[in-house]
């Protein structure tokens, strides 16, 4: 079993351009599966909400259903890094708040880290978890939490204004005390250049290649959720058709009565049998 790595790991990563692969498992069999595949990092991600709960956006997930869920990734995943993602009005309201709600992660769940989307607007917050002496990684670009002030689910940096705002949230970010940086849905060109230009490491999720490391959303990556595939998705497996196919053979063999079949069941003790019987013959 490979030693679990730690900030000072991620950062030496960084230095030594070896790229970070992490992912997002909300159950204990997934997060089992990504620590024997060697993950780097797991994200207990608010995007549960969709991918697991079946709601039309991440919303509605509240700190106990992220704690939950953490807490079986955790069982999952004993030896990997794994990070809470701290959900909608569970920081924003105030720096007591985002410390205490960062808090419960490492606390009810034995997170290593938490994360939080946001630039300027939610520095002072940054700063207070890191203060806090909890490790905290910033997230900035398309943030699904403030969707709907962006414009829906699109891509941002795209122009220099709004890149130029991405660069000083990003530098704003580390000054705050962000030990990692996640940028999602923006153009790789701006990726590479605030990874060269952060000390801290600098990872995407449909921001391109040029940078310290790679997320993806198991749910997306697995074929799992059907309901929309981001552009910047690559699906490695379509496990949705392969459980669809496995349930309609299921019930296929069940209406014909090929299921269960005599491998598949209990039986009587043989040295009991005849009593067995003779306590059936009482209620005949």
């Amino acid at each position: 079993m490979a030693k679990k790595k730690g900030r000072l790991d991620f950062i030496k990563m960084k230095k030594e351009g070896e790229q970070v692969a992490w992912v997002t498992a909300y159950d204990f069999p997934t997060a089992s599966f990504a620590e024997q595949a060697g993950m780097d990092m797991i994200l207990v991600g608010d995007s549960l909400g969709m991918v697991v709960l079946g709601y039309q956006g991440t919303i509605p997930v509240t700190m106990d259903d992220c704690i939950r869920h953490c807490q079986a990734v955790r069982r999952g995943a004993p030896n990997t890094f794994c990070i809470g993602d701290l959900p909608f009005l569970s920081y924003q309201t105030s720096d007591s708040d985002a410390v205490y709600n960062a808090g419960r992660f490492l606390k009810e769940a034995d997170m290593d880290a938490v994360k939080l989307e946001g630039g300027k607007r939610v520095l002072s917050k940054i700063k207070a978890i890191a203060d806090a002496g909890i490790l905290v990684m910033g997230h900035i670009g398309l943030t699904p939490q403030s969707s709907g002030v962006l414009g829906g689910f699109k891509a941002q940096g795209r122009d220099p204004e709004s890149a130029r705002a991405l660069i000083e949230d990003a530098l704003a970010i580390q000054e705050a005390g962000a030990w990692a940086l996640l940028l999602e849905a923006v153009p790789p060109e701006l990726t590479q250049f605030l990874a060269k230009k952060l000390e801290i490491p600098v990872y995407s999720i449909g921001a391109g290649g040029p940078c310290d490391g790679q997320l993806l959303i198991c749910g997306d990556m697995l074929g799992l959720f059907q309901a929309f595939t981001p552009k910047f998705v690559k699906k490695y497996a379509n496990v949705a058709e392969i459980e669809t196919e496995a349930f309609k053979e299921y019930i296929k063999e069940v209406k014909e009565g090929k299921f269960p079949t005599d491998d598949h069941c209990y039986h009587i003790l043989s040295d009991r049998e005849k009593e067995y019987y003779e306590m059936l013959k009482e209620y005949e």
